[in-house]
């Protein structure tokens, strides 16, 4: 039977969310804990998985979080959303691909997530999606040699979605918890800012305990 990957209740689709995560209104239905927060201990746990195993899990659990909010907030704004990233591509990629430090690998590693397009204009754009609980992010979070000069980065917190994009990076600009490079501020969207209001209440209810 699947299982809701936030609150552990019964839904329809493998991977998916229960009704009520859906549409925002579930903190905490089943009364099953919170997210766990990475691990502190060493060692192995009952399960034999190692702490660095955990947290490259957790981790990865709170990335793809941050991704289907952005994908489904584009989506419901009628764009056209391509998931773009080789993990997408070659399915399982980045699992044989951990803990190879390769220039080829870091590559693909680093290809954006989602190619995405405006259904009015037709333009087209890159788009990395990155969760930060600190809602900090600058062009030290990215490697120097980073390939995707035209993609758009957006922060996804647990109060806010924030957008900047390489250049403004290059620049010296960055995304703080104080800063107001709103997503619903980029021209080259114009996007509702109701909608994305809508969305990142559901960040909250996703992220306020991680």
């Amino acid at each position: 039977m699947p299982d809701c990957i936030i609150c552990g209740d019964y839904t329809k689709f493998e991977g998916g969310l229960c009704l009520s995560c859906y549409k925002g209104g579930n903190k905490n239905p089943s009364g099953k804990k919170n997210l766990p927060t990475e691990k502190q201990d060493t060692g192995l746990n009952s399960n034999g998985i190692s702490e660095k195993e955990w947290n490259y899990r957790y981790n990865m659990i709170k990335g793809r979080i941050a991704e289907t909010l952005v994908q489904e907030l584009f989506l419901t704004l009628k764009y056209n959303v391509f998931r773009y990233g080789m993990e997408n591509t070659i399915p399982g990629i980045m699992e044989l691909l951990k803990g190879i430090k390769s220039e080829v690998a870091e590559e693909i590693k680093r290809m954006p997530d989602f190619v995405v397009q405006n259904p009015r204009s037709g333009e087209v754009f890159f788009i990395e999606v990155k969760f930060r609980a600190s809602g900090t992010f600058t062009i030290k979070d990215l490697p120097k040699d980073y390939a995707w000069e035209n993609a758009f980065f957006i922060l996804v917190s647990k109060k806010h979605i924030k957008c900047i994009n390489y250049k403004e990076l290059k620049d010296g600009k960055e995304i703080t918890p104080e800063s107001r490079n709103y997503l619903g501020s980029r021209k080259e969207f114009d996007l509702d800012k109701e909608t994305i209001i809508t969305f990142c209440d559901f960040a909250v209810q996703f992220f306020e305990n991680v």
